[in-house]
């Protein structure tokens, strides 16, 4: 199995209070979005750690409510078409650079 490398804004680094200042918004609120589904932070000990990435994704949330106009089930379904549209992505780019790989293995065989 391959070995995931933990990008730098994925860190869990941000108890609750930090990442409710760093968002501009209560500690409260972000475990409501948390219980919604919304946001998944990392836990140590029972303790909830935010990444940078949490704390932008707070921020499109409070975007995406106060300034769009969704409720928190429109939110959900635009973060879940988020993900999806990334997933697809990393998908393509892997079977694009599978073939490029595949090639540049059989040259050095062929050497």
């Amino acid at each position: 199995m391959a070995e995931r490398t933990v990008r730098r804004d994925e860190l869990p680094l941000y108890v609750i209070s930090v990442a409710a200042e760093l968002a501009g918004v209560h500690p409260r609120t972000l475990r409501i979005y948390e219980a919604k589904g919304l946001i998944r932070p990392a836990r140590r000990r029972h303790i909830r750690l935010f990444s940078e990435r949490d704390v932008q994704r707070v921020r499109l949330i409070q975007y995406l409510t106060q300034e769009v106009g969704l409720n928190l089930a429109g939110v959900r379904l635009f973060l879940e078409i988020q993900e999806r549209h990334e997933e697809v992505a990393r998908w393509l780019l892997e079977l694009c650079e599978a073939p490029a790989n595949r090639t540049k293995t059989e040259r050095r065989g062929q050497r």
